[in-house]
């Protein structure tokens, strides 16, 4: 059976209400002595007591619920920035529901409702990218929302993301220091601002030298191991003459990895691989992989910070909306210098 406060009070010989006070820390605000409060906490102790956090989010009107969405739990990336945003969350007392939207904008939709229904207090979105409307009504709604990673250029919502152009106009300029002048790409999910930034600085890179953005090059129509592997195995084929990808996400380039082994070319000897992101194992491969490596961590502790402070209302008309995360190129064993036959 559950132990009621009041059977603590009784235990403990004192008003519910003391038991209550003391039991919440607020001993000395109502002027109970340690002695009493002491006797109200080992009578908790012996009967097993938890207090109910259905009857405190109703007296303060405050669940301690933060709703995390993202497109991809599978993901290494979105793994990594739920955990980071759930244990900024966690040391400020919050606790955490993560979501997986299915990269599916219908589903995303659906599961922000219900975090709704569950009155929490903020929410963190990794959206899918394609559409902000639904995102703006619910934070309109009084539900803060703060998005992470796939953000929108025309949002008013707090927003926190990497710095994409840069980070693959250097990733670029890697592989073309190397002699590389036929690369081939392999996006994520067209529309969403990280593709077409990564892509934009892509085309930057190339122009920057003389080359020609070829949109041939590119394929691919999401961040999924899948989706590279279908587009590095149809880019070798039509194009034999490929010394390079650049994938946009490390699921594209683990299937660049597969296609480049059912084809037979050696990476790097034959076929140098780049990846927008990073993940713990990316060194661990038989082929270490070269990265553009965000900043994870900061991504989801920013995030979590912004939304927290907008949920207990401290945020400013003046702070910064757009945050933009700085990338790093982490240089290992999957590329190499083009060979001349």
């Amino acid at each position: 059976m559950v132990t009621t406060l009041s059977q603590v009070a009784e235990k403990a010989g004192v008003s519910v209400s003391v038991a209550s006070r003391s039991l919440n820390g607020h001993a000395k605000a109502y002027r109970i002595s340690d002695a009493t409060a002491s006797r109200v906490k080992e009578a908790a102790d012996q009967l097993g007591f938890r207090p109910s956090q259905t009857a405190r989010s109703l007296r303060l009107k405050k669940t301690g619920l933060v709703g995390v969405v993202v497109p991809d739990l599978s993901n290494p990336f979105f793994a990594s920035i739920s955990q980071s945003i759930a244990l900024s969350a966690e040391a400020e007392g919050y606790s955490v529901i993560v979501a997986d939207s299915r990269e599916q904008t219908e589903h995303e939709i659906r599961l922000l409702h219900q975090l709704e229904d569950r009155q929490v207090e903020a929410l963190v979105v990794c959206p899918v990218g394609t559409e902000s409307k639904h995102l703006q009504e619910i934070n309109k709604r009084g539900t803060p929302v703060v998005l992470a990673d796939r953000t929108f250029p025309n949002c008013n919502l707090a927003q926190v993301t990497s710095e994409h152009r840069v980070g693959a106009a250097k990733a670029t300029r890697l592989l073309t220091a190397q002699g590389h002048r036929v690369i081939g790409v392999l996006q994520g999910l067209p529309g969403t601002l990280p593709n077409e930034q990564r892509l934009s600085g892509h085309a930057e890179a190339l122009e920057e030298i003389g080359v020609a953005f070829d949109p041939s090059l590119t394929m691919g129509n999401n961040f999924t191991e899948a989706s590279g592997f279908d587009s590095a195995k149809k880019l070798l084929v039509d194009r034999p003459d490929i010394t390079a990808f650049f994938a946009f996400s490390t699921p594209n380039a683990m299937g660049a990895l597969r296609a480049a082994m059912e084809s037979s070319r050696l990476v790097p000897d034959d076929l140098s691989i780049v990846a927008f992101d990073d993940c713990p194992y990316a060194d661990l491969m038989s082929v270490p992989l070269t990265t553009v490596r965000q900043d994870v961590d900061r991504i989801g502790q920013l995030a979590a910070e912004l939304a927290l402070r907008a949920a207990v209302g401290s945020t400013s008309r003046k702070r910064k909306r757009r945050h933009d995360v700085k990338t790093r190129v982490i240089v290992r064993n999957s590329i190499s210098s083009v060979r001349h036959s």
